[in-house]
């Protein structure tokens, strides 16, 4: 009789790890599926920012309100900080 308990104890442990287990991976897949159908605005494409206007002459007046026009961009999430850092050096030339 021992081994008769034996085998039926192990039985229930194995069958509530594999449900245990199962559930686990379908609560996860339900997540995944709940995420992919939710829209994500950042795989959506966006359009790229328009080049700065070219400064006119070396008025550090305009390269300012280029930089400040840039710095504003960035800071709404247009441009990334790559971006912004280019368009920097472009404009300080």
């Amino acid at each position: 009789m021992p081994g008769l308990l034996r085998g039926v104890a192990r039985t229930a442990v194995v069958a509530g790890t594999a449900t245990a287990v199962s559930n686990r991976v379908s609560r996860r897949q339900a997540g995944r599926w709940a995420q992919q159908e939710e829209p994500q605005p950042q795989q959506q494409p966006q359009q790229p920012p328009p080049p700065a206007p070219a400064p006119a002459g070396d008025d550090m007046t305009s390269k300012i309100d280029q930089l400040k026009q840039l710095g504003e961009l960035k800071e709404q999430g247009v441009l990334t900080a790559e971006e912004f850092e280019a368009q920097k050096r472009r404009i300080l030339g």
